[in-house]
């Protein structure tokens, strides 16, 4: 051979030698340095895990009655995933299935169908590789026909799960207090991270209320079993497990007796203010205690929250969401913004006094007073002369506080009441208005709340801001020899930022641009009646583990004390006193056994343009030693001393009894005590 061929052969035998030697490494170290690793592979190959449920947690009341239980029932569940490998898709299985559950074919292809843009209710919300449950509550004939016909019904599962029932102890029913479950949804698993949470596709969550807010405790932890499967896939034995850990069950204060009795009144007052001809389709009852704990809260129109648990159907889902029907849905307790009327005058009353006007002054109640070139009348247009404070609360003359509001207007740093300036001071009345939890949430321990509003400086530039200069609204309606609506937009648009005397005049008796949610205002009249704590109120009490265990306190929060002197507050409480037994409540309590249990309130008659009053009253008890705070407030009602004072009497009357209904809380008390509770 010639030495050039030599050379080629030679590195050609080098090249051969080198790819054995690195072959021969590579198997050395995948058989005996990276051995235990492939053979845990191979092992896993041979297991499968299965997802082993915990048992969701109860919610109770404070006695210890669930208001959210779990039972178990039969399910029959269809993996539509299964059934789109069939030569049909799954027609002929639906419609055998259908006609053994005794529902319509439309209806059960309408239930497993999902719920994409543009396809209403009754359709799946969760994943579409999950089995889809179409009946909770099958006969043990019709699932054990399921089971043993798997050729008949391929992809349809029939086993006994936990569904969620709700007992409605004496008629209890917060619905939108303890909100509902709904299948956790791809974006929900993507942000709670699945492994971290232990959630499967098929888990249900909390979506609104106390099922949300407390959905991790109440969750608990899924367990797992480890099973051996031969080539087949199928199971031939348990390899380990790990077992689930339930949810804990969380105890509320929601008193089941007065929630009960806080509905029917609420409901009641509706009736007959509907019955007068008033077009009010919602409000809303409040019970709290003076330390910041809910007792009862009622939202009109409720429903029944089991509709959840089988599949929504579209009148179901158009009643629940529907403006017509009043949106069930919505807590407008925690989520209705409404104009509080004369309630409002306490808070008016305590800026005043803080801002150096005398408790014991005179004050006069004309029948009218002209502020900027507008007239503000008093209701009615009484001229009642001189009076105090007490007597302006009593009497709840308008004229006074309209003097108030403008008079500390004038000295309130004017200059920046018509500067467009974000970050513009806050007035001193809106300012005290802020120290009582208006404008804000509450901090209560729900998902859902609205924040009302409280119009300062900041607030108007904000709305001027979004409403102006977009083009939009105000500049683009607005004009200024149109009508009266567009006359004011286009004086919106031009200085829509503006504080001007007439508004600080009209928000000092609640109206103009205040509103507040019910639960803001009764919170703020339990930070009256306790001598000036304002707390984040609380609807949890505990979470308690199966066992019974307290794992966790839950407790009102102090928020802030009143920037308001105790004599102040002592002042305004003695003045509703005197609302009740001789002022604008004075009829609607009138033989009332006030020397049994003293009553103290405010009447609110919130005017609305084009609109019936928000009828508001707002209360405590006992007078001397106030316990409790009751509110009501309905929309399109009229005046305050006629559709909510009555329905707040009657709630008094039967938390204790006082007028030959059984008590509800004999003696006004409440438990002090967790109950008692092993799952």
């Amino acid at each position: 051979m010639i030495p050039a061929s030599r050379r080629r052969l030679f590195v050609l035998y080098l090249l051969v030698a080198a790819m054995l030697v690195a072959l021969g490494g590579r198997l050395w170290y995948l058989q005996v340095m990276d051995g235990t690793q492939y053979k845990q592979l191979a092992a896993a190959n041979q297991t499968r895990e299965v997802v082993v449920p915990a048992v969701r947690g109860e919610i109770l009341d404070d006695e210890g009655n669930p208001l959210v239980s779990n039972q178990s029932s039969l399910v029959v569940s269809v993996n539509m995933s299964d059934l789109s490998q069939t030569p049909d898709g799954g027609q002929s299985v639906l419609r055998r299935l259908a006609s053994l559950l005794g529902m319509s074919y439309t209806l059960l292809s309408d239930k497993v169908r999902l719920c994409t843009k543009g396809v209403p209710a009754p359709c799946w919300t969760g994943s579409p590789y999950q089995p889809v449950p179409v009946d909770q509550q099958v006969s043990v004939r019709t699932a054990l026909q399921i089971m043993e016909e798997p050729t008949e019904f391929p992809g349809v599962t029939a086993q006994v799960q936990p569904v969620v029932d709700y007992p409605m102890p004496d008629g209890a029913n917060p619905a939108q207090v303890l909100g509902y479950l709904q299948p956790i949804t791809q974006q929900e698993m993507a942000q709670d991270h699945l492994p971290e949470t232990g959630y499967a596709e098929d888990d249900l969550v909390g979506q609104a209320g106390l099922e949300a807010q407390y959905n991790t405790a109440l969750t608990g932890k899924p367990g797992t079993e480890t099973v051996s499967v031969n080539a087949a896939g199928d199971v031939t034995g348990t390899v380990g497990e790990t077992a689930p850990v339930n949810g804990d069950t969380l105890v509320t204060s929601i008193n089941s007796k007065v929630q009960a009795l806080v509905q029917t009144q609420l409901a009641d007052a509706i009736a007959r203010s509907r019955a007068e001809g008033n077009d009010v389709d919602q409000g809303a009852a409040i019970v709290e205690t003076t330390t910041g704990r809910i007792v009862a809260m009622a939202s009109y129109p409720d429903y029944d929250p089991s509709v959840w648990t089988s599949g929504i159907s579209e009148s179901e889902f158009n009643y629940l969401f529907g403006a017509s029907s009043g949106t069930p849905v919505i807590n407008w307790a925690t989520q209705g913004q409404y104009s509080p009327g004369s309630t409002f005058k306490v808070t008016s009353t305590a800026a005043a006094i803080a801002d150096g006007y005398p408790l014991d002054g005179l004050y006069d109640c004309p029948a009218s007073i002209s502020i900027d070139g507008q007239t503000f009348i008093n209701d009615g247009e009484p001229s009642l002369g001189y009076m105090s404070l007490a007597e302006a609360l009593i009497q709840s003359c308008d004229t006074v506080f309209y003097n108030i509001g403008y008079q500390m207007w004038q000295t309130d740093d004017n200059q920046a009441d018509f500067e467009a300036n974000p970050n513009a001071p806050t007035q001193k009345m809106q300012q005290m208005e802020l120290d009582w939890g208006f404008g804000q949430y509450t901090g209560i321990d729900l998902p859902e709340e609205s924040t009302g509003t409280i119009p300062t400086r900041q607030w108007l530039y904000d709305m001027w801001k979004d409403n102006a200069n977009t083009g939009e609204d105000w500049c683009k309606n607005g004009k200024a020899n149109g009508t009266y609506v567009q006359q004011i937009e286009y004086d919106n648009c031009q200085n829509g930022f503006e504080w001007e005397p007439g508004q600080a005049a009209i928000a000092a008796i609640g109206q103009g641009y205040v509103t507040v949610t019910p639960l803001q205002l009764a919170n703020a009249y339990v930070a009256l009646a306790n001598g000036g704590t304002l707390y984040a109120p609380k609807i949890g009490e505990a979470l308690l583990s199966p066992s019974g265990k307290v794992v966790e306190r839950i407790n009102p929060t102090v928020v802030r004390k009143l920037p308001v002197a105790s004599s102040t507050l002592a002042y305004i409480r003695t003045a509703l006193q005197g609302v009740v037994t001789s002022g604008t409540a004075a009829g609607a309590f009138a033989g009332f056994p006030l020397n049994q249990v003293c009553v103290a309130g405010k009447t609110g008659t919130a005017q609305i343009m084009g609109k019936v009053a928000t009828s508001v009253f707002a209360s405590f008890a006992p007078c001397q030693d106030p316990k409790l705070v009751v509110l009501v407030m309905l929309p399109d009602s009229g005046y305050g001393a006629d559709a909510a004072a009555p329905a707040v009497r009657a709630i008094w009357d039967g938390i204790y009894g006082l007028e030959g209904d059984t008590a509800a809380l004999p003696g006004g008390q409440l438990p002090t005590t967790l109950p008692k509770v092993t799952r």
